[in-house]
């Protein structure tokens, strides 16, 4: 039993650190640029969002103000999704 509940803590602070490379968060601002071409948006915030392929733009344009929902991989803010702020 000891070497069930070893092996168990053992696997468990050894993936533990994956939770490290992607965090999950989400930021309300204002649409600065976009960039279709590079799949991406610039925000107020200064800070630049990566989108999907298969994104859709559909209706965003400077000066909309939208809540983006992101994960950070590797440095970049990659969307999950985006709402409108009415």
């Amino acid at each position: 039993m000891r070497f069930v509940v070893a092996t168990l803590l053992a696997t468990a602070s050894f993936l533990s650190p994956i939770n490290s490379f992607a965090e999950s968060a989400d930021v309300e601002a204002t649409i600065k640029t976009i960039d279709m071409t590079n799949l991406s948006l610039v925000l107020d915030d200064g800070k630049t969002y990566q989108a999907p392929e298969e994104f859709n733009f559909e209706g965003l344009k400077a000066g909309v103000k939208v809540i983006v929902f992101y994960t950070e991989v590797d440095g970049k803010r990659v969307i999950n999704d985006l709402d409108v702020v009415q």
